[in-house]
């Protein structure tokens, strides 16, 4: 008891003493600035004209399940940098009852993988070999997860969810100026990646206002309009693919996309001072490591030290070091993998996690290891949030990968590939392009979802749906989810000001905080290298788009700045 009692005291002492001696940084004004606000439903993605179309699905009477699908299909046309039908998502939703689910529609490794596919002969990694061409595409899932979506959560018929898109399609995209310079800046890369000239190329340099004509993607969605799943499984786009695979060296095969089948999978939860909070659950590590930062900082007093304070940002990078350490040990395809969910969410588990945080003291993250258990990714994703009218939700990440993926596109058939191979431990302790380590948990096997770190999340607040969130962001997407999410539960802010709040990044190794420009005030940061943190600046981090309840029952929608995303309710 007197041992209890004194690492309690001590404990105790040495939060307020840290308190005393942080430099505080005043949160933004809270309330005063909103997004886009709705009484009848809400929809936030990545492109206006994804946003116009599933909100148009909504006004039509549709759900929030058909306004998702109808969405998805308009980010294929119009984000090609990450919308797509040639890669994989997450879905994870909440009805108006209450009843909640996932589902997992994640690429799967083709059935002649290997697990050293991307080693030389010495066993060092090729370069390119998991992120540039055919070999790095894994079987996409995202027509699969969209159509099995529909068949058990929507109400509309396939068709009247799909034609928008082959609408959109037919017209040709109008390109904003992010649009172009991506595809500029890509151009050598889908040169180097095609055997084909693509209508992703172009002599003279794209500029905003430019239309992107997309014919042949027109006539795929027409298929899969007809089809179903099938008119892209099966028949001529599926001929096309697996041409495509044979003619760049790819090994994804007829059967490969045959066989491919989306998984229901049931939710990651956990609480957070009274909210409940539903995540995905593995292959994704989204929902585990979500659940596991807000326990862990769910005990310090993050509202009264402050918005980006030197205490609040020490002790959400601490526990981002112990949580991507648990993430490259022990997390991967639960299907190949026993993924140990319930021991690294355990209380017990958690408060030893961190133990040995230090208020006035980094921990080096060459000290921290995976914890033990007992008894024992691009930044060029997208995320969509929808609720319709009758207090439906869905939030929806999906993904290419890289910046276009493997920026192989399927000839005659108009669309991107993904390289989400990369995504596998492609050699044990070698880091993948957004410089996250993996381990066994994670090596490649035929058949096998890699892992991923994306991360669509709902949050209830006294039994009702309170918050829908996500963000794309490769490795930081854990995180810029956890700052959101503690941006308005802790911080009181605004959807809007919760999405254009600046945003910081720690994921174990390397061993720095990595903050955008206007992120983490400069006092702060002298502080917090004072403790022994390293910084590193960088770039814009993620894209959140969020819907927010508001008190009188309406919805708020949080579009970030960051892209041309854009909230639209009625």
């Amino acid at each position: 008891m007197k041992t209890r009692f004194l690492v309690s005291y001590l404990l105790v002492f040495s939060l307020l003493w840290g308190g005393c001696r942080t430099t505080e940084t005043p949160k933004p004004a809270a309330g005063s600035t909103r997004g886009a606000v709705g009484a009848n439903g809400m929809v936030v993605s990545a492109h206006p004209e994804a946003t116009r179309i599933g909100l148009e699905i909504l006004k039509k009477g549709g759900n929030a399940y058909d306004a998702a699908v109808a969405t998805g299909f308009a980010l294929a046309v119009a984000f090609p940098v990450a919308g797509n039908i040639g890669g994989g998502g997450f879905l994870v939703y909440r009805k108006h009852n209450g009843e909640i689910g996932a589902l997992d529609y994640r690429e799967k490794a083709p059935a002649a993988a290997t697990r050293d596919m991307y080693l030389d002969a010495q066993g060092n990694v090729r370069p390119d070999a998991s992120t540039l061409g055919h070999l790095a595409v894994g079987v996409p899932g995202a027509v699969d997860g969209l159509f099995t979506m529909h068949q058990k959560l929507g109400s509309l018929s396939w068709a009247e969810v799909v034609q928008p898109s082959i609408d959109l399609a037919q017209k040709g995209v109008v390109l904003t100026e992010k649009e172009a310079r991506g595809l500029n800046q890509t151009k050598e890369e889908f040169v180097r990646a095609n055997k084909f000239p693509t209508h992703l190329v172009r002599e003279k340099p794209w500029q905003q206002g430019d239309v992107l004509p997309l014919p042949e993607l027109a006539k795929t969605l027409e298929r899969i309009r007809d089809n179903g799943r099938a008119g892209f499984y099966e028949g001529e786009t599926a001929t096309l693919l697996v041409k495509e695979m044979n003619r760049g060296g790819g090994i994804i095969s007829a059967q490969d996309l045959k066989n491919y089948q989306s998984v229901w999978r049931t939710p990651v939860t956990g609480s957070y001072k009274g909210y409940k909070v539903i995540s995905m659950p593995p292959p994704s590590s989204g929902g585990v490591a979500l659940v596991q930062l807000l326990k862990m900082v769910e005990p310090y007093d993050l509202s009264g030290w402050g918005w980006q304070s030197a205490n609040t940002v020490h002790v959400m990078v601490e526990a981002e070091r112990r949580v991507y350490a648990d993430r490259a040990t022990y997390l991967g395809d639960p299907d190949f993998f026993q993924v140990p969910v319930d021991k690294l969410l355990a209380p017990a588990y958690l408060r030893q996690r961190m133990s040995s945080l230090q208020m006035q003291n980094a921990t080096p993250s060459d000290q921290i290891m995976a914890g033990k258990l007992l008894a024992y990714e691009s930044d060029q994703t997208t995320h969509y949030s929808i609720v319709d009218k009758w207090g439906n939700a869905a939030s929806i990440t999906t993904t290419l990968n890289g910046n276009y993926g493997s920026k192989v596109v399927v000839e005659g058939a108009g669309f991107l590939l993904n390289n989400e191979m990369d995504d596998f431990s492609a050699k044990p302790g070698v880091p993948n392009m957004f410089g996250l380590i993996g381990g066994e948990a994670n090596a490649i096997a035929p058949g096998k979802r890699m892992l991923s770190s994306m991360t669509p999340t709902i949050v209830e607040k006294e039994g009702q749906l309170h918050l829908v969130v996500g963000t794309p962001g490769g490795s930081t997407i854990i995180t810029s989810v956890f700052q959101t999410v503690l941006n308005v539960l802790e911080h009181g802010m605004t959807m809007q000001e919760a999405v254009n709040a600046p945003r910081f990044h720690h994921q174990w190794l390397p061993d720095r905080i990595e903050p955008e420009p206007k992120a983490i005030a400069s006092q702060v940061r002298e502080e917090l290298q004072k403790r022994g943190h390293q910084f590193q600046g960088r770039s814009a981090i993620g894209r959140v788009d969020g819907i927010l309840r508001l008190p009188n029952g309406s919805w708020e929608g949080g579009a970030d700045p960051r892209g041309d995303d854009a909230a639209a309710g009625y």
